[in-house]
């Protein structure tokens, strides 16, 4: 479960996988709010993006992150509330897998929840 790094309120679920070494996530659910869209469509995305305008849920947004020592990294996060697309490298601090992603010179860090 994701956590949002501005309201700390759980976001979705994403589920990690594994394929020739390199690790994807895709949204698996999302926690909306009374009043929101509850299924989505990423229109913030860019439009030259392959997610652009597909459904969040079922979305791969987490991509081609690779295991150096012990963090992943090299990869990206897109973001569909935002459509920003970041630099990014995910590791395990205390149980939690913290995800950081990058915009210039810029961070956001968010926590995922393991198995809630």
């Amino acid at each position: 479960m994701t956590i949002d790094d501005e309201t700390n309120k759980p976001r979705s679920t994403v589920e990690i996988v594994e394929r020739n070494g390199i690790y994807f996530g895709r949204v698996v659910s999302i926690m909306s709010n009374p009043g929101d869209d509850p299924d989505p469509l990423c229109d913030k995305c860019p439009p030259e993006d392959d997610r652009y305008k597909k459904k969040v849920i079922g979305m791969e947004i987490l991509r081609d992150m690779k295991k150096s020592e012990s963090e992943y990294s090299e990869g990206t996060i897109l973001d569909p509330k935002n459509g920003k697309i970041y630099r990014c490298k995910i590791w395990i601090e205390n149980n939690n897998l913290k995800l950081r992603g990058y915009w210039g010179p810029f961070f956001r860090t968010q926590t995922w929840l393991h198995g809630q």
